[in-house]
């Protein structure tokens, strides 16, 4: 019913302002901005201002009018009728008005995802506990999984639901506007590479009294604030161009962020939020991280375990190609204790005097 109103009072802003509809194809930059922002209601004129001056020159170019109503008007309209919608114009401004994140594609994706995901999270009862439901369950609405065998890096949502797969960054794409649809602020988050140089990751963090994280694809059930790479993030370095963590913004900085995918580009403003993810580090225990591929070199899903010094003794399963490609079974162990690891047949010994990632192929 919600969307439907929503639909109504579209057609009542156009018909009833009596503007010029024939302008709605035109590029944002061919119309005088206090024209654009006359097209959108009184209580709208600030965001529209706000995107306005806020977004990318190129985008003026390329982007229609129409698109820029749209955008404004679904994405007030999710404010103003979600009850997590009481956030500050700083905030809203910031992180749900947007339409983009980064250098994705930009896709016409505001109505769309509001009726699609809208109805999963109605009875939430805060923002942390919708995007937690937008986590778990948007993925396979829309048909796309994790792999990197994906066509690009930086897939728009639409790109992204037309190849049935994405990375890490196409996954944050889905999740951040899926969440902005409904009305929670959201925005993309990650490093251009672990400490260990082992890769990058991408990741989201949505806004519910304070920032929280979570992995696209990855939800820790009904939780936010956890993750397979906690260990990992905890070890980044703060003010590093590439072991640092960085949140993108669409309000200037002194920032740019370092986008794995296009090195060298510097369009998109960012945050230095690494120190929120240091509190994670538990300095007294060393990552033993384990990997079982088959011939091909693809990891499979397979029972390990794990003996050792003072009566250990651990079982469980490696990660498969379904999970990112940096997220291996991983155990947290005392330094310099000998542990055996056995898989079928395949039997090692390690003594731990440093993080290990041992790769085991069946």
């Amino acid at each position: 019913m919600k969307h439907i109103l929503i639909v109504i009072g579209y057609f009542i802003i156009f018909t009833g302002c009596r503007h010029d509809e024939s302008k709605l194809g035109k590029a944002v930059d061919q119309m005088e901005p206090n024209e654009m922002i006359g097209y959108v209601p009184n209580n709208q004129k600030l965001g529209m201002k706000w995107l306005l001056n806020n977004m990318l020159e190129d985008d003026k170019k390329t982007l229609s009018v129409r698109f820029l109503l749209d955008n404004c008007i679904y994405a007030y309209k999710a404010w103003e009728n979600t009850p997590w919608g009481s956030v500050n114009d700083s905030l809203f401004f910031e992180y749900v008005l947007p339409y983009s994140s980064l250098n994705e594609r930009r896709d016409n994706w505001r109505l769309d995802f509001y009726e699609r995901f809208y109805p999963i999270v109605k009875n939430a009862k805060s923002a942390y506990e919708a995007a937690a439901i937008l986590n778990n369950n948007i993925f396979e609405m829309v048909g796309v999984i994790y792999s990197t065998k994906r066509p690009k890096a930086d897939q728009s949502p639409y790109e992204s639901i037309e190849a049935g797969l994405a990375s890490c960054t196409g996954l944050s794409f889905i999740l951040i506007d899926a969440c902005r649809s409904v009305g929670i602020p959201a925005r993309f988050v990650g490093t251009p590479s672990w400490y260990n140089n082992s890769g990058n990751h991408s990741w989201v963090e949505i806004w519910d009294n304070g920032w929280h994280f979570t992995g696209a694809y990855e939800p820790t059930g009904d939780k936010l604030n956890d993750g397979w790479f906690t260990d990992l993030a905890a070890r980044a370095v703060e003010g590093h161009p590439k072991y640092g963590i960085y949140a993108s913004t669409w309000k200037e900085t002194d920032i740019y962020f370092p986008m794995d995918w296009k090195p060298g580009v510097n369009k998109y403003f960012a945050v230095d939020v690494t120190p929120r993810y240091q509190n994670f580090l538990d300095s007294n225990l060393i990552p033993l991280r384990i990997k079982v591929v088959d011939s091909n070199g693809e990891r499979k899903r397979i029972l390990v375990s794990v003996s050792g010094d003072n009566d250990f003794s651990f079982a469980g399963y490696s990660k498969d190609e379904k999970n990112d490609s940096n997220d291996h079974l991983t155990l947290y162990l005392p330094e310099s204790n000998s542990f055996i690891i056995k898989v079928n047949q395949y039997s090692k010994t390690v003594i731990l005097n440093k993080e290990e990632l041992i790769e085991i192929k069946i």
